[in-house]
């Protein structure tokens, strides 16, 4: 039967069975974490939505049982903006494994002034990545414990016009809202990458890959009681769009494989077909700049000191 399986073109629609597994989708309350969260419960696996809002959380949940009646859903507390709470958060998990997380969460600033965390680190910065670092560290033992985890990070189209200066990794001295988006973001892929390469020098069965959405619009999200609704008048002005973009529920499906295909190796990166901004899952090469080994071995020690976690990230 596996056979079988393996030799059948990967279908967004007819996901594998992941019962026994479980999963953790770091905002897996709204956007596009939500969507990962849906499809994934509708494998028979156990999955946790990270969220920091427990009422959102509850619709979230209450949507995907709406559509996905037998759904094994949990909720975890999580602020990924507060470094010392994540670091202690997983025991909370009630779970003796865990198969993947998706490191999805995330914030994204439009306008100055520059804010920070709790903990004094840019707001985004801190968020989108060191977050998930002092995560990653935290749900080390269950990752292990798993046959064959994985830890999938979702990143951006906008790490791929962005280069990180590790002189001022959090845009301390030039604080622009864009720009610091997409460099915690490259952050987030590059660190994957780099994390990888050093499970792989240590014969680890976790592995650390990369998806991304591409173009993923709301206007083009299908609603979602208590998750999401779009006016009409939106969506048909983002119609035209559908030409080269597409909805949050399609933005989901790269990462989504990522989590799944039994094929999927560390150090991939995986996102939309069509000139990456569109349609099913695909297989991309990784640019040159998000695998730097200088700037990785850089940006390696600044994140685990930023999220007070060892360089070994333990137990990994």
């Amino acid at each position: 039967m596996s056979s079988v399986y393996l030799s059948r073109p990967w279908d967004v629609h007819r996901l594998p069975s992941a019962a026994g597994k479980s999963f953790l989708v770091t905002g897996g309350n709204a956007g596009i974490g939500y969507f990962v969260a849906e499809q994934l419960a509708g494998t028979g696996a156990v999955v946790v939505l990270g969220s920091r809002d427990r009422e959102r959380a509850s619709a979230a949940m209450a949507s995907i049982r709406s559509r996905v009646p037998c759904a094994q859903l949990r909720h975890l507390q999580l602020d990924l903006a507060d470094l010392a709470s994540v670091r202690t958060v997983t025991g909370e998990l009630g779970l003796d494994r865990l198969d993947a997380v998706v490191h999805n969460a995330g914030v994204a600033l439009d306008d100055p002034p520059r804010r920070t965390t709790k903990d004094g680190h840019e707001l985004m910065f801190g968020i989108n990545h060191l977050g998930h670092v002092a995560l990653t560290r935290g749900l080390a033992p269950l990752l292990s414990a798993a046959p064959a985890a994985r830890i999938v990070t979702v990143g951006s189209f906008a790490a791929r016009s962005e280069r990180l200066d590790p002189e001022d990794l959090q845009s301390v001295r030039d604080y622009r809202p864009k720009r610091a988006y997409g460099r915690s973001k490259l952050a987030q892929m590059s660190f994957a990458f780099e994390l990888d390469r050093r499970l792989r020098a240590r014969s680890s069965t976790v592995l650390s890959l990369v998806a991304h959405p591409g173009g993923a619009l709301d206007s083009l999200t299908p609603p979602r009681a208590g998750v999401h609704a779009t006016a009409l008048g939106t969506r048909l002005r983002g119609v035209p769009a559908r030409l080269l973009l597409q909805g949050k529920d399609c933005g989901a499906w790269p990462i989504v494989r990522a989590v799944l295909d039994p094929q999927v190796r560390g150090g991939q990166l995986w996102g939309p077909k069509a000139f990456g901004l569109r349609g099913t899952p695909r297989l991309e090469s990784v640019r040159a700049h998000m695998t730097d080994p200088a700037l990785a071995a850089r940006l390696w020690d600044a994140s685990c000191d930023g999220a007070g976690v060892e360089p070994h990230l333990a137990l990994l």
